[in-house]
């Protein structure tokens, strides 16, 4: 018999546990555990203190537990002897009572984990029910169990949970993920923490969210928004464990490389660097360029956007559509941080032109010789290195006379300056701003309209012949002058589109409340062939590159074995390349004698100067 006493609301009172010689076992004169009989163990009797929490029923149960392991501790060290101690079968009391606790504590926790996988609506309450559960079954070990049946129990718990880590993410990631459950995901984290091999499935599970196809589309118009928020749950919800944030990574590269993520993240800057971008503040455009910054890090191919970045920026310098210089140069100067100064080079030699370009155009407008040979036209250069601006194809387009007499006599004043230059006019890139004198009053226009100074009709074929400018760039700029929002010639027939026997009058209703006007030329959207086109010589492009990254590195170092070699070229290529690859193009430096392999190492090359 074992007497402990046991205090229920401040009142004290003994309670006794008796094992009779029948082996039967009584608590608090109730049967507890009755051999030879249907239910043996009244579980009901446990289970209600076990269920009632952390109070005086816990404490019960941890003290017949105790009187049971009391017995066979002291059996087992012959403390009793045989005739104190009872016959029959109560030895088998201890183990007996100490599977139905466990049995008890898990079905509550099986219970939990159920709903859980039942209820995907309310994951994020089923889950804390899940953690609170378990750290529940833990402190009742703590308190009522000894240290090899908590080890039983929760060796137990971890199996129950095991059996269910494979649906328990895959349901409920996609629900905590988009509703930013940081909590709840903190929660599943904690509780995968415990088990075995748990971290790989929920890895899995968040590289599949990540990685998701189906949400591509609208997840790329919200890129920096989705990247914040991985940011936000790996610090907040999974510790900045090392191994999610490579997964992370890892699945968020894959994502944006999956839709052309140079193109997406080039015409987003040019958006936000355009003029038309008002009502954003410096620290404002300052801040969004950093967040776009990050996910430039995740684009493979650097130099597919440095293309495009290229081509967008000529654009904004040569029509003057910045926003602001000083936001541009910081663009670039991000750039060279994260990619070097051979990525920049031809974006900071841009901004070089146009700053010695307005010198230029200062000089020449100031020179005496000049003046005296000026009719009254106002003109300003820009001249550009060839190798830093993209390609234009050339455009043969034969310029009204006064026009032409301006070109040479800027042609005479730059070859005095710069002797030996060769200046190549690119006229499709220029602008310029007409007078015009309407019945209802005189206007400035930024169009090219000098043709009807000498007839107010002309044919479509009559403009093409004076001009030299082919179809589909004179089409568009007479839908420009004729079919938008400012007609200053009209079109016979009339309609949206311009065919070649067509004809163009000058529109003497014309009026507008504004002295300067801008006709806008109608742009034509790029094509996705044209995108493909830009795409492609950057690719044909790219055994330059490597050939010269190569004879960098070599004619610097003289001599590097193969693993380093390698190793130098793919940390300064900025975009993805095979071993395969780099491997024919050291073999054609070789063939073409720019390098050569050492006698007495195949695999250490030399330079050949």
């Amino acid at each position: 018999i074992s007497t402990f006493r046991l205090g229920v609301n401040e009142t004290v009172r003994d309670v006794k546990v008796s094992i009779d010689a029948n082996d039967s076992i009584h608590y608090d004169n109730q049967a507890l555990y009755l051999p030879g009989s249907e239910d043996e163990l009244n579980d009901d009797l446990i289970l209600v203190n076990i269920s009632g929490g952390f109070g005086t029923g816990l404490k019960i149960i941890g003290s017949v537990y105790s009187t049971f392991k009391n017995i066979e501790n002291l059996k087992a060290a012959s403390c009793v002897s045989n005739s104190d101690y009872p016959k029959g079968r109560n030895e088998m009391a201890l183990p007996v009572f100490q599977n139905i606790v466990l049995m008890l504590f898990n079905n509550a926790l099986e219970l939990s984990v159920q709903d859980t996988k039942d209820n995907r609506d309310e994951f994020g309450s089923a889950l804390y029910l899940i953690k609170l559960r378990l750290n529940e079954e833990l402190e009742k070990c703590l308190l009522c169990l000894d240290s090899d049946t908590r080890k039983t129990l929760m060796e137990t718990t971890k199996e129950i949970l095991d059996s269910h880590i494979s649906a328990i993410p895959d349901r409920g990631i996609t629900m905590l993920m988009d509703g930013n459950g940081v909590e709840d995901m903190w929660r599943l984290y904690a509780l995968f923490s415990r088990l075995n091999n748990a971290f790989e499935v929920l890895r899995h599970a968040l590289c599949s969210y990540i990685m998701d196809e189906e949400k591509e589309g609208d997840l790329l118009s919200s890129l920096r928004e989705f990247k914040t928020s991985i940011e936000m749950m790996l610090e907040e919800s999974f510790s900045r464990n090392d191994w999610f944030t490579n997964t992370t990574k890892d699945a968020f590269e894959h994502l944006i490389n999956l839709r052309q993520p140079a193109e997406l993240i080039a015409n987003f800057l040019d958006e936000k660097l355009r003029v038309g971008n008002k009502g954003t503040s410096e620290e404002e455009l300052e801040g969004l360029l950093d967040k776009v910054l990050v996910l430039f890090r995740f684009i493979q191919g650097k130099d597919v956007f440095e293309a495009l970045y290229k081509k967008n920026l000529a654009k904004r310098l040569l029509r003057g559509k910045n926003s602001s210089i000083d936001a541009e140069k910081s663009i670039i100067s991000k750039l060279k941080t994260e990619c070097g100064s051979q990525y920049t080079h031809k974006l900071e030699g841009m901004f070089k032109d146009i700053e010695l370009s307005k010198e230029i155009n200062d000089s020449f407008k100031q020179s005496y010789q000049v003046k005296s040979k000026l009719s009254g036209i106002e003109m300003s250069v820009h001249v550009l290195t060839t190798g830093c601006w993209p390609t234009y194809p050339p455009m043969d387009v034969r310029l009204p006379h006064e026009l032409n007499v301006y070109q040479n006599i800027f042609k005479e004043f730059y070859s005095s300056i710069y002797p030996g230059r060769h200046l190549t006019w690119q006229n499709s890139l220029g602008h310029c701003v007409l007078k015009a004198q309407f019945p209802k009053g005189r206007k400035e226009l930024t169009v090219v309209l000098l043709l009807f100074n000498d007839a107010p009709k002309l044919s479509f074929q009559d403009i093409k012949d004076s001009t030299g400018i082919e179809d589909k760039e004179l089409k568009r700029t007479l839908q420009s002058l004729a079919c938008g929002k400012v007609r200053v010639l009209e079109k016979i027939p009339k309609g949206r589109e311009v065919a070649d026997n067509d004809y163009f009058l000058f529109n003497d209703e014309f009026s507008a409340p504004l002295y300067r006007i801008k006709v806008n030329t109608i742009q034509l959207k790029e094509t996705v062939e044209e995108s493909a086109s830009t795409t492609e010589r950057v690719f044909q492009d790219r055994p330059y590159r490597v050939d010269a990254a190569i004879i960098r590195l070599m004619k610097a170092k003289k001599v590097l074995s193969h693993p380093l070699l390698v190793t130098e070229l793919f940390q300064q290529l900025n975009f993805p390349v095979k071993m395969a690859y780099l491997k024919k193009r050291i073999e054609s430096l070789i063939d073409r004698e720019y390098l050569e392999r050492d006698e007495n190492d195949p695999f250490k090359y030399k330079y050949l100067a």
